[in-house]
């Protein structure tokens, strides 16, 4: 994405002031109460909080899935808000990944066909996108695994499989929204070595929901939520682990 004004300098991420209320009167429940963050091309950021904290709702922001209900949200110097809902779509389409908790893999299609799922929306032809979705799942260790359905494979392959079908698009930024969260604790440290790799190598920048230190010490920083506010932000130079 080439924005006006956009440059290396220019942050990927930036929210300014950003509410979100949801409900109204007496009804309504303030989420987000004025964030104001910035996050550069490569960072690993993990975001972590209480339930109800806000962190949650700021991820779904961040990945388009929802608006603000005030403020504005800059993705490489470009007005998400001033964009149509189809030009958020492109925006999710072309430069954003996403890992879950659940996985959202399709059960009835084989590990190779869930990471195709992306190409097919941007209309590549076939024997490109198997190439393209056969080197991800060797890129996350899942060669071999290709013709397994999603009730074949453990819960860790599971997810190496929805980071496989995220990092297929080669993406600017990789949202994983407690991507541990169904793992024992073995398997979690390998989807996080998996994803400090990814941002090491590939500079994807990645930004993490968690509510695990241990996953979030990975991460170059930790934004801490509370409240619909953010309580602290702290940096490392690298990841503690």
């Amino acid at each position: 994405m080439k924005a006006a004004g956009d440059s290396p300098a220019t942050p990927l991420i930036a929210l300014h002031g950003v509410t979100r209320v949801f409900g109204e009167g007496q009804a309504a429940v303030r989420a987000l109460r004025g964030i104001d963050i910035e996050i550069a091309r490569g960072e690993f950021v993990s975001m972590m909080g209480p339930s109800g904290s806000g962190k949650s709702t700021c991820m779904h922001i961040l990945g388009c899935l929802d608006s603000p209900t005030a403020g504005h949200y800059l993705f490489a110097g470009a007005d998400v808000g001033g964009m149509t809902r189809n030009q958020r779509a492109l925006l999710r389409r072309n430069f954003i990944g996403f890992v879950f908790q659940g996985f959202n893999l399709l059960a009835r299609t084989t590990a190779l066909e869930n990471v195709e799922l992306p190409l097919i929306y941007r209309g590549i032809p076939a024997a490109e996108r198997r190439r393209h979705a056969q080197g991800a799942l060797d890129a996350v260790g899942l060669g071999g695994w290709e013709m397994h359905s999603p009730s074949e494979l453990s819960g860790g392959q599971q997810q190496r499989v929805a980071i496989a079908r995220a990092i297929v698009t080669e993406p600017m930024v990789l949202f994983a929204d407690e991507p541990t969260g169904n793992l024992d604790t073995a398997r979690s440290l390998e989807i996080m070595e998996l994803l400090t790799r990814f941002n090491r190598d590939k500079g994807i920048t990645v930004v993490m929901v968690t509510h695990e230190p241990q996953m979030s010490a990975f991460a170059g920083r930790e934004v801490n939520f509370l409240d619909g506010r953010i309580a602290t932000c702290e940096s490392r130079a690298e990841g503690s682990v």
